[in-house]
Formats: C-alpha cells, sequence, structure tokens
C-alpha cells in the first residue's frame, strides 16, 4: 500500500531529530514522513486482515468447519474472529510497557513481524476435509496470535507519529495513521469482492480464498523494513539520556494506579471512537443486508465508498485540529452523532441507494471528527515514561470491551427489543460518554507531549 505523504522542505542536516537544545526539539522532515508512512502501513496491514475476514467469512466457515448448519459455520468463523480481541489487552500489557522500557521502533518492528506472520499463516492452513479438528484450531491460533500483537500496534505507531511530529503539526501528520486504516480494510474488502467476482465457487473454495493472506507476507516484510530504517523517537531518546538507567523501567502498577484518571479518560474517549467505527464499518454492511434485505454487493460498495470519502477528508481534517485544536473536533463529532444518529439510520432504512449513501455519508464524515484528531490527542494524555503503556492499556481495554463487541451487542439489542432503531441509540449512547470526556480533556493542540521538550520544525531557508 501506497499512502500518500505531505509535501515537505528538506532538513538542513538529514540526521535523526535531536534535542538542539535543552529546550527545544528540532524535527527531520524527512524522518517525519517516513515515520508516517512506517506506522501508516502497520495500521494498514491490521485493517487489510480486518476487511479480508469479514468478507469472505463464508468461505473460511465452508474451509475450516464441519459441514451443515451454514449458521454454524459462520458463527465459528466469528467467533475465531472475536478471540483476537480477548488478547488485545494482554498484547497491550505486554508490549506497551516494553515499548517503554526499550524503545518504540523495536516494540513495533516485532509486533509488524507478528502480524505479518500470523496472517500468512492463515493462508497455509490446511482445510477441515484435510486434518480435521487441527484446522480449526491452527486458525485459532493464527487469531490468537494476530490479536496478542495489534495489542501493541496502535497505541505504539500513534505514539510514535506524535513523538516524531512537530508540536504545530502533530494533529495533520497523525491523521495518515487512520489513512492507513481505511486504505487497509478498502484493499482487503476490495480483493475479496474482486476475487469474488473473478474466480467460481469451487477456485474459491479450493485455493482462491488463501491469496489475500499469502500477499500479508510481502506487505510485513515491506513494513518491517520501513520501521527497522528509522531511529528511535527524539521523546524516547531525550527519556533515556536523562534516566539514570540506559533503560527505565516503569512498573506495570504505576502505568495503570499512578494513570487511573486518565485512564478513564482515554477509554472514553477509545469508546467514542470506537463504538461508531465498528457501528459504521463492521456492523452496517451486515444491518443493511440482515435486517433491510439489501444487496450484500451494494451494501459493500456502499461502505467503500464511505470510506473512500473519509480518506479524502481525513488530512484535511487533520490539518483543522491543528489550526482550531483537537476538543472542538471532538466534540463537534461527539454532537454531530447525538444529533444526526436517528436521522441519518431513518435515512439508511428508506432503502433506496441515494438515502442509504446520504445517510452512511453523513455518520463517515461525523466519524472522521474522530479519526483525525485522536492519533494525536489520545498520546498527550500521558507523559514520555509511561506514555506506550498506559495508552496500550486503555486503548486496549476500550477497544475489546466496547468497540469490538458493538456489532454483538447492538444485534442483540434488536433481537431482544425488536427495535429497528437500536444502532441510533447505541451510538447516541456512546456519543454522550465521549462529550464527558471531552469535557475533562486539556487540550494538547500545538503544545508539547507532557514530558517532551517542544518540537519544532527547522527553519526554512
Amino acid at each position: 500500500m501506497q499512502t500518500a505523504t505531505p509535501t515537505a522542505h528538506a532538513a538542513p542536516v538529514p540526521t535523526p531529530a535531536r534535542p538542539a537544545s535543552p529546550e527545544v526539539t528540532v524535527t527531520d522532515p524527512a524522518l517525519v514522513r517516513r515515520a508516517v508512512k512506517a506506522a501508516a502501513l502497520g495500521n494498514a496491514m491490521e485493517w487489510f486482515d480486518f476487511g479480508i475476514y469479514s468478507y469472505i467469512a463464508v468461505t473460511l466457515g465452508k474451509v475450516f468447519f464441519p459441514s451443515g448448519n451454514p449458521t454454524a459455520q459462520l458463527l465459528s468463523t466469528f467467533g475465531a474472529f472475536a478471540a483476537a480481541f480477548l488478547v488485545r489487552p494482554l498484547g497491550g500489557m505486554v508490549f506497551g510497557p516494553l515499548g517503554d522500557r526499550i524503545g518504540r521502533q523495536k516494540v513495533l518492528a516485532l509486533t509488524m513481524i507478528m502480524m505479518a506472520a500470523g496472517t500468512f499463516a492463515i493462508g497455509l492452513i490446511p482445510s477441515y476435509g484435510t486434518i480435521g479438528v487441527g484446522a480449526p484450531i491452527l486458525l485459532l491460533a493464527a487469531r490468537l496470535v494476530q490479536g496478542f500483537s495489534t495489542g501493541g500496534e496502535y497505541a505504539g505507531a500513534s505514539t510514535f507519529i506524535a513523538e516524531y511530529a512537530p508540536d504545530k503539526r502533530r494533529g495533520f501528520f497523525g491523521s495518515w495513521l487512520e489513512f492507513g486504516t481505511l486504505a487497509g480494510y478498502i484493499g482487503g474488502a476490495g480483493l475479496v469482492t474482486l476475487m469474488t467476482a473473478l474466480l467460481s465457487t469451487d477456485d474459491l473454495l479450493s485455493w482462491g480464498w488463501r491469496v489475500p493472506f499469502l500477499i500479508a507476507g510481502p506487505m510485513g516484510i515491506i513494513g518491517l523494513y520501513l520501521r527497522m530504517r528509522l531511529e528511535e523517537t527524539p521523546a524516547f531518546a531525550a527519556e533515556i539520556e536523562k534516566s539514570e538507567a540506559d533503560r527505565p523501567k516503569v512498573p506495570l502498577r504505576e502505568m495503570i494506579a499512578g494513570q487511573w484518571r486518565t485512564l478513564l479518560l482515554c477509554v472514553g474517549l477509545v469508546l467514542v471512537f470506537n463504538v461508531t467505527d465498528y457501528m459504521l464499518l463492521s456492523y452496517m454492511p451486515s444491518y443493511l443486508t440482515s435486517e433491510l434485505k439489501y444487496d450484500e454487493t451494494h451494501s459493500l460498495l456502499v461502505v467503500l465508498g464511505v470510506m473512500a470519502l473519509m480518506m479524502i477528508v481525513q488530512p484535511f481534517a487533520g490539518a483543522l485540529t491543528d489550526r482550531i485544536g483537537r476538543r472542538p473536533v471532538i466534540a463537534a463529532g461527539c454532537a454531530g452523532f447525538l444529533a444526526l444518529s436517528v436521522p441519518a439510520l431513518l435515512l439508511i432504512r428508506q432503502g433506496s441507494l441515494f438515502a442509504v449513501a446520504l445517510g452512511m455519508g453523513a455518520l463517515g464524515l461525523l466519524l472522521v471528527c474522530f479519526t483525525a484528531a485522536m492519533p494525536a490527542a489520545l498520546p498527550a494524555l500521558f507523559p514520555t515514561r509511561v506514555r506506550y503503556g498506559s495508552l496500550s492499556i486503555g486503548f486496549n481495554i476500550s477497544v475489546s470491551l466496547f468497540g469490538g463487541t458493538t456489532p454483538l451487542v447492538v444485534t442483540a439489542l434488536i433481537g431482544a427489543t425488536g427495535n429497528m432503531m437500536m444502532p441510533a441509540y447505541y451510538m447516541m449512547a456512546a456519543a454522550i460518554i465521549g462529550g464527558a470526556a471531552v469535557w475533562f480533556m486539556a487540550e494538547s493542540a500545538g503544545r508539547p507531549l507532557p514530558g517532551s521538550a517542544p518540537a519544532v520544525e527547522p527553519a526554512r531557508h
């Protein structure tokens, strides 16, 4: 995947950014661009797998689980998918503190290897018809590896970009992380759609389903190469220099008990971010097909179109957070979901292609308020000493409890109440929680990261 990067002026000295004085860090634009590419590619790979798995789930059910009830096959497939969310907090508790001890770059290289290996391994697993019960066991093992590594990915990638970027453009550069997310999802879902259209059912079942997973191998090698070329972030390097030991050791208790108020704030922000994200990008295609009896192909194309729109707007919204602040943009997203979730869902339920696209598009643009602001806002909640660890723990707990469970919970609520408006009410509840978090959140735009020296761009000549 190629991610567009902003034009930047050449740095006077092409070396890793280091404090120019005890008070100021001068960033290297070339290194910032490379950091953005390396971080965004890892996020793209995570969501490339997400897109593949979501849209080829029916085929995977037939390959890995005993023949018989198609619903049971699909539930088993999504059960293996959901298992990855259960181990994400464990991955966060391992990789986060490790990133604060040995460095962001080393841990991000490790998570990239594990993510790529887990996805690539799925493409090599024999079918149930070949090795029997060993097939679903191996699938579950690969998913657990993916979930464990993902626990250290987002927090590390957002921290990496935030610590490299200049203070006044942190929102813009951070927004490219979610650009990678959207590109990866579109790439995965689009590839599955293309293969489904080109291959016969027999070919797809026998070998075609493996191709998208095997592509993760080369992608992982490219991502690992990009990450290994980078130096450690200036903020972490400065933390090492001022520490008595070469590698600061931070107890896990300090990352949790010492930051519990900020962790609660982080959980609230991530909750509204991920509930709306998973509702729009993961649940709504199923809602359109299962609840509204919408055509599967058209529902997928609408979602892909919404994500393409979000990609276009994403960097501009990121730059906006640098100008007016993270809090106003996130607050606007919360207010928008509170006011427009019901009208947007009523439009979607109307059923015509125009109405569905309009409703989904409105929700997508509101979601950009979070995807553009959060990659810069979340790392700024924590000081450098515990940033990777505390953010990993807070982020993954929130995603596992609230974000990843969104499709399941909303489906259960509709089944229990018979109320087709439950997706809107669920987003509104998340928006209220997110709004409360924004109220207590300090503005970070244009300011140094806590515990770090001010980061500025080099003087232009």
